[in-house]
C-alpha cells in the first residue's frame, strides 16, 4: 500500500510508516492540480495544515482509505465529502497541548517584560533601559478564557509562577474547575479582575468574536491580553482600537483571522504595545515529533490491521456492529450536537435509554457518538470517537445507560436526558426505514424532524400567521427552507418549529426572525450533515 506525505512531517513519522511495510512518497508543497493528478495512486494521505483536502481532491482519490492530520485542526479537510466516500479522517489531538500552553506563558512573559521591543531597540543600536520598564507576574491575576486541556496546563504553569488564576468556561462543571485551584467567573467579571487574559477556546459559531469591544472596555487599563487559541475568537478591530486608545496596556497574538497575515491585513502589526508570532503555538520539535509518531502509527494500524484510532468521522467498531447500529450512531451524534447547542450551563449527567430491538444490540458506540456530538460544538476537532468518553470523565460527567424491550410508539427508540447545573433537556430519536434519523421528542414537544445540517429552532405562540411570516422573512433573506416540522404543546399554547435550511442563517437574519410577532425565541443550529 502507498502513503503520500504532502506536508512537512518530522522524519520519525516517515520512518514508522516505512518500517511498517508501507510504500511512502514525500512530496510537499504540491499545487492543488498536481495533488489531484497523483492522489489516485495512494491508499493513505498524511498532512499537516498546508494541504487542502477539498471535495475535488477526494473525488479524484479513487484508492484513498485514510487521511491523517499530524495535529488537531481539520478545517483544511472536507470531512463530509470524505465520509460520503468512506475515507477515514483522523487526527492527533493530544500531541501539542503542553507546547501550546508553554507558548502562551512565553507570550505573557515577553509582553510583561517588553522583550521583543527591547530586542528590536538594541538591534537598532539603542540602549533604552528606562523605556522598557516591565512588571512582575507574581501575585497578579491571570484570567483564562476556556479551561479545557490546554487552559488547564496554562493554569498549572501560572500557579507555579505564584499567580492567582480565574477562568471563564460555561461548559465546565464548577467543582471540576475548583479542583484545579481555579475560580470560575463570568466573562465580564474575568475582564474586570484579570491583570493578564489568556485565551484557550476553539473557534465555533458561539465563540466567533466572543472577545470584542465590551470585553476590552471592562479590562483594567494596565491589563494585558494574550491569544494563542484560534483566529476569530478575538475581534481584531476591537483589540486594535483598545490598544491604540490606551484602554488596555498591551496584547500578544499567535493567531489571526487571516493567516498568513501582514500589516495590510491588520493594523495591529503597526502598534508598539503589540507583539506577535506566526502561529507558533504547536511549533516545537517535541510537539512535531509527538504528532508525527501518533499519526504515522494510526495510519499504519488502519491500513494494515483495520484498527481505527482518533477518527473524527468513523467510530471504532466492527463491520458487524456497524451494520446493526450504524444509523443510531449517526443519530446519537446528531442528538449530542443538538443538546449542546440548546443547553445552558455545564453538563453534569447524561442518561441514555435504549428501547425495543435496539436494546438487544451493542449500544456502546451509540453512547460514544452522542458524547462526541455533545462536545464537538465546544471543542471542535479536539474531540473524536476515541477520546469523547475520556473528556466526559475528565469533566466529571456521569454517563448512565439503560435498556428496555418496551419502545411504546416506535420499534426502536433512543431516549436521552441531559442534566446541567442550570436545568435539563430530554431528547428522543429513532430511525425511519433503514437509515433515516429522526428527532421525535424535544422536551415536551412531539415532532418528526431530521436533525441534520443547518437548522433554525423557533419557539412561538400557537396563533395563525407565524409560519407565513417566518417563511417570508427567510425568503427575503435568501434562505431556502428544505424541510419544516412543527411540534405542539397543548397545555401552554406554544409550538416549536424546526426548519432545515440549505444555508446557515446569518446573525442579522436571525435577529429579524427574533423580532417577528409571536416569536418567543429562535436559535441557529449546525448539526452533522446527513448523506442519505
Amino acid at each position: 500500500m502507498k502513503v503520500l506525505i504532502s506536508d512537512n512531517l518530522a522524519p520519525v513519522g516517515e520512518k514508522i510508516l516505512r518500517d511498517a511495510g508501507l510504500d511512502v512518497d514525500v512530496k510537499t508543497g504540491l499545487p492543488p492540480e498536481e495533488l489531484k493528478a497523483i492522489i489516485p495512486d495512494y491508499d493513505g494521505l498524511v498532512i499537516r495544515s498546508a494541504t487542502k483536502v477539498r471535495e475535488d481532491i477526494i473525488e479524484a482519490a479513487t484508492k484513498l482509505k485514510v487521511v491523517g492530520r499530524a495535529g488537531i485542526g481539520l478545517d483544511n479537510v472536507d470531512i463530509p465529502a470524505a465520509s460520503q466516500k468512506g475515507i477515514v479522517v483522523m487526527n492527533a489531538p493530544d500531541g501539542n497541548a503542553t507546547t501550546a500552553a508553554e507558548h502562551a506563558i512565553a507570550m505573557m512573559m515577553s509582553l510583561a517584560r517588553n522583550i521583543p521591543q527591547a530586542t528590536a531597540s538594541m538591534k537598532a543600536g539603542k540602549w533604552e533601559k528606562k523605556k522598557f520598564m516591565g512588571r512582575e507576574v507574581t501575585g497578579k491575576t491571570l484570567g483564562i478564557v476556556g479551561i479545557g486541556r490546554i487552559g488547564s496546563i496554562v493554569a498549572n504553569r501560572a500557579q507555579g509562577l505564584r499567580m492567582k488564576v480565574i477562568a471563564y468556561d460555561p461548559y465546565m462543571p464548577p467543582e471540576l474547575v475548583e479542583e484545579l485551584g481555579v475560580e470560575l467567573v463570568d466573562l465580564m467579571e474575568l475582564a474586570r479582575r484579570a491583570d493578564f487574559v489568556s485565551v484557550h477556546t476553539p473557534l465555533t459559531k458561539d465563540t466567533k468574536h466572543l472577545l470584542s469591544t465590551e470585553f476590552f472596555a471592562n479590562m483594567k487599563p494596565d491589563a494585558m491580553f494574550i491569544d494563542c487559541a484560534r483566529g476569530g475568537v478575538l475581534d481584531e478591530e476591537a483589540l486594535y482600537e483598545a490598544l491604540k486608545e490606551g484602554r488596555i496596556a498591551g496584547a500578544a497574538l499567535d493567531v489571526f483571522e487571516k493567516e498568513p497575515t501582514t500589516l495590510e491585513d491588520t493594523p495591529l502589526l503597526g502598534l508598539d504595545n503589540f507583539i506577535c508570532t506566526p502561529h507558533l503555538g504547536a511549533s516545537t520539535s517535541e510537539a512535531q515529533e509527538n504528532v508525527a509518531v501518533a499519526i504515522a502509527e494510526q495510519v499504519a494500524d488502519y491500513l494494515l490491521k483495520g484498527v481505527v484510532r482518533n477518527a473524527v468521522n468513523v467510530p471504532s467498531v466492527s463491520d458487524d456492529v456497524l451494520a446493526k447500529v450504524g444509523p443510531y450512531i449517526a443519530l446519537g451524534e446528531m442528538l449530542g450536537s443538538l443538546h449542546m447547542q440548546i443547553a445552558r450551563g455545564g453538563v453534569e449527567e447524561v442518561e441514555l435509554e435504549f428501547s425495543g430491538d435496539l436494546a438487544e444490540q451493542d449500544t456502546g458506540p451509540v453512547t460514544v457518538a452522542f458524547l462526541k456530538g455533545l462536545f464537538t460544538p465546544i471543542l471542535q476537532d479536539a474531540v473524536n470517537y476515541v477520546n469523547a468518553p475520556l473528556i466526559a470523565k475528565e469533566r466529571g460527567i456521569r454517563v448512565v445507560e439503560s435498556k428496555t424491550q418496551h419502545a411504546a410508539d416506535f420499534t426502536n427508540l433512543l431516549r436521552i436526558r441531559v442534566k446541567t447545573n442550570e436545568g435539563e433537556n430530554m431528547l428522543a430519536g429513532t430511525v425511519f426505514g433503514k437509515k433515516e434519523p429522526r428527532l421525535v421528542r424535544l422536551n415536551s414537544f412531539r415532532l418528526e424532524a431530521l436533525p441534520a445540517g443547518p437548522m433554525l429552532l423557533v419557539y412561538n405562540k400557537d396563533v395563525p400567521g407565524v409560519i407565513g411570516a417566518l417563511g417570508t422573512t427567510l425568503g427575503e433573506g435568501g434562505v431556502n427552507i428544505s424541510r419544516m416540522t412543527v411540534g405542539r404543546e397543548e397545555e401552554s399554547n406554544q409550538n416549536v418549529i424546526l426548519l432545515n435550511t440549505d444555508t446557515r442563517i446569518s446573525k442579522e437574519l436571525l435577529a429579524k426572525v427574533q423580532e417577528l410577532p409571536n416569536i418567543d425565541d429562535a436559535m441557529v443550529l449546525e448539526l452533522p450533515p446527513y448523506g442519505g
